[in-house]
């Protein structure tokens, strides 16, 4: 199964702390609203997302094509309890948690 492109969503406490830590590595800024209190970063293949007052802990987030699939399968193993997609048109996303509590967001756009 296809999980699609992976990222780590991370919530910050300073974003623009964050955001100069993170370019000191060597990432780069690919997308977000920095006036919104988000921004994407990228450094070779890996991209990480800084969350300033949107997330409660770090997400592990994937990008997959078929959202619905990917939460029909885990239905079908008894292993997306609570998970929904709202609106049953157009790109989807749900949330779920791993047995050790993590959150893990598969998010299709």
């Amino acid at each position: 199964m296809d999980l699609g492109q992976f990222s780590v969503s991370l919530a910050v406490k300073d974003i623009l702390k964050s955001l100069e830590f993170y370019v000191a590595l060597g990432f780069e800024v690919v997308g977000g609203e920095l006036t919104q209190n988000w921004v994407i970063l990228q450094n070779g293949d890996t991209k990480i997302g800084l969350f300033q007052g949107m997330l409660e802990d770090d997400v592990l987030t994937f990008n997959p094509k078929d959202a619905r699939a990917i939460l029909a399968h885990l239905k079908d193993l008894g292993r997306a309890e609570g998970a929904e997609i709202k609106d049953d048109s157009g790109p989807a996303h749900f949330m779920i948690k791993d047995p050790d509590g993590r959150t893990l967001l598969f998010d299709q756009f």
